[in-house]
């Protein structure tokens, strides 16, 4: 029987996250409620499932987004499409399909950046074959999506992972556990809190934060239907640092950090990450993943404490094959690749200085 590729509705919301949560490669970012919190903040999402004998063995999400003036769409696959990318009939049926909407939408390109490692070579000979062209800026930490990251297999017991990690992680874990620290799952009620020390945060280490309605929205769409969790450490009963998580299936992912100034001495960040783990172990997760690390890391670097923080609990550095983009209109996907970076720097400038004017 041959494949049926089609575009669904809400209808099917659960059945589509059912076939994310049991694929190895199935991630949040796919997930039929990411598409719902992207389509407030200027994406509309449109969701294609590919079935065989009534059976789905591939999706996408597909997000679309209007540039800015000219009023043109892009799309995007955050970490998708989910398909077996070897299997070269059912990988052509879904970018025929996605080809079509885009014919149909007037979209310029198609940009994703799977769940594929640089070393698989066969995917990467199979996306130059249908006119892929890498969009890699040479900044593997500043793409859509990290390019480089830790991802620890968690499947062996406590007593194994914690035998495995670097001495120095494993004592800071201990210490911040005598010093007190408290790790707990967090509330709607500690959003507040959170986001406050996630401030802290970025101006400590001079990066953007998204708005605080974002979180909220992060929250309410990921937390109650168990695809998202809120971690919160406590000290002499003050929040001093949180996390916020993202899971389906087997697979978990470490997605925000937030780190008071105070009573770094502790390490709650130790712990929380290690609380953490055990949670995704009790879900009966076998992968947990660190997210972004820098590439091509020298002890100079500033990022390298990052670096070796997570690396510390023993985790697989790995790299993506990175961000590939499908152009169907060559001309207009030209002026974007020219203009669209400028546009960012102009957008980060305002932010700046818009952060800077109120802290003054």
């Amino acid at each position: 029987m041959a494949y049926v590729a089609r575009w669904i509705d809400k209808g099917e919301h659960e059945r589509y996250n059912a076939f994310l949560a049991k694929d190895s490669k199935g991630h949040v970012l796919q997930s039929w409620e990411w598409g719902e919190i992207k389509s407030r903040t200027g994406w509309a999402p449109w969701r294609l499932i590919v079935e065989e004998n009534g059976e789905i063995v591939a999706v996408a999400s597909i997000l679309e987004r209007k540039i800015p003036v000219v009023g043109i769409p892009i799309f995007y696959a955050s970490r998708g499409p989910i398909v077996d990318w070897k299997n070269v009939e059912l990988a052509d049926l879904v970018l025929a399909e996605i080809r079509k909407l885009a014919k149909a939408r007037g979209a310029i390109f198609l940009k994703i950046d799977p769940d594929v490692l640089s070393s698989e070579k066969e995917v990467e000979r199979f996306f130059v074959a249908r006119g892929f062209s890498s969009a890699e800026s040479g900044k593997g930490f500043e793409g859509v999506q990290p390019k480089y990251v830790f991802r620890l297999d968690i499947s062996p017991d406590e007593s194994t992972l914690l035998a495995n990690m670097q001495q120095k992680t494993r004592y800071n874990i201990r210490l911040a556990q005598k010093k007190g620290v408290q790790i707990r799952r967090g509330t709607r009620e500690d959003l507040p809190e959170f986001y406050r020390v996630l401030n802290e945060t970025t101006e400590r280490d001079r990066f953007l934060v998204r708005a605080y309605s974002y979180f909220e929205d992060l929250y309410d769409s990921l937390v109650p239907v168990g695809l998202g969790e809120l971690f919160i450490a406590e000290y002499e009963g003050k929040i001093i640092s949180g996390t916020l998580a993202f899971v389906i299936g087997e697979k978990a992912w470490y997605i925000y950090g937030a780190s008071s100034n105070a009573h770094r001495n502790v390490m709650p960040n130790y712990l929380i990450q290690w609380e953490m783990i055990r949670w995704a172990k009790s879900l009966g997760c076998t992968l947990y993943d660190f997210r972004g690390v820098p590439g091509h890391l020298t002890e100079d670097n500033p990022l390298y404490g990052l670096y070796r923080f997570k690396k510390g609990f023993n985790g697989d550095y790995s790299e993506f094959i990175g961000e590939w983009d499908l152009v169907y209109r060559p001309i207009i996907y030209f002026l974007w690749n020219h203009l669209e970076p400028i546009y960012s720097e102009a957008v980060k400038g305002i932010i700046g200085k818009l952060r800077r004017a109120r802290r003054g």
